[in-house]
């Protein structure tokens, strides 16, 4: 029998999707530096491979021990491929044609995928029309937050690259519901988040010295010092932490609510901007926080249902 999933989260479960947000959003710049000396393969190898090393030494220092199973090594292979292998490669590809709040606001798509997805193949997580008014006002939030100019494809915006972090967007809701399965085994989710980027690793590693070529470490064309400090805050903080807050929300508050993040990854990413790179914030920032919070209230649900919506 599984396990039932409370849908309206608590304290607790929201102060997690913040973090995670934070994590996230930070993700974009610091993909926005490695772009301009990596190739994309690399960079999301090098990012899973790191941080399934500090994940599984933190598993080792807590004495969990690694799963056996061979079924369950096959579902970290594919929720690796859902939740990793396709999304980022496409989003790093992507940011090498379009600009990072272009990408993070195609990004926030995943809630507009999620609940249909969710809705169709989980039963306890059907879209009804609140859930869906809430993620089409957070998603105009989205918009209005990034501005419209940076949606005009006559700017020689590439056009592949929107469709493919639109494809990264619905492989991020395949996964959430994919990943619901982790519940009904038990799991430790560091464990569950240690097995996830292997899976990758072991899946991209291969295919990045094929496309890429070996990385050079020394010389002329190693990466730089800022680089490594982004690969490295990438791996450990907004891959290996933020997989383990990821597996925890989504054991305890289902697919759906766990998609809300993308729609607060641009709030924390002009936050982070404000706090450290002297960026300063417009009315139309402030408007579109203001309907993201509409939004995110409305898929939650409780606020709307006690005042009889």
């Amino acid at each position: 029998m599984t396990s039932s999933i409370n849908t309206s989260m608590g304290l607790r479960e929201w102060l997690m999707l913040v973090t995670l947000s934070v994590l996230w959003g930070a993700s974009f710049f610091f993909v926005g530096v490695a772009v301009a000396e990596l190739p994309p393969l690399t960079i999301v190898t090098l990012r899973v491979g790191l941080a399934a090393i500090t994940l599984w030494f933190i598993v080792l220092v807590m004495g969990l021990r690694p799963p056996k199973r061979l079924k369950i090594w096959v579902v970290f292979l594919v929720m690796g491929l859902l939740n990793n292998v396709i999304p980022f490669s496409l989003i790093v590809w992507g940011q090498t044609y379009i600009e990072s709040g272009l990408a993070s606001v195609l990004n926030a798509t995943t809630p507009l995928f999620g609940v249909v997805v969710a809705g169709l193949l989980l039963a306890d997580e059907r879209a009804t029309a609140l859930k869906l008014v809430g993620v089409a006002i957070g998603f105009v939030g989205v918009v209005m937050m990034i501005g419209m100019p940076s949606l005009d494809i006559t700017k020689q915006v590439s056009i592949l690259a929107q469709i493919a972090i639109l494809v990264a967007a619905l492989s991020y809701a395949l996964a959430s519901v994919f990943g619901r399965r982790f519940k009904a085994m038990g799991l430790n989710p560091i464990i569950i988040a240690a097995g996830q980027v292997t899976g990758s690793t072991l899946i991209l590693a291969p295919i990045a010295i094929y496309v890429d070529g070996p990385l050079e470490l020394f010389g002329p064309a190693a990466p730089s010092l800022a680089v490594w400090a982004s690969i490295l805050t990438l791996a450990v903080f907004s891959t290996a932490l933020a997989y383990v807050l990821y597996f925890k929300i989504l054991a305890s508050s289902g697919a759906t609510n766990i998609l809300l993040v993308t729609l607060l990854v641009p709030i924390s990413a002009i936050l982070l901007g404000l706090m450290f790179l002297n960026e300063s914030l417009e009315w139309i920032h402030f408007a579109g926080m203001a309907l993201i919070a509409v939004g995110l209230s409305a898929i939650d649900g409780r606020l709307w249902r006690r005042k009889n919506l």
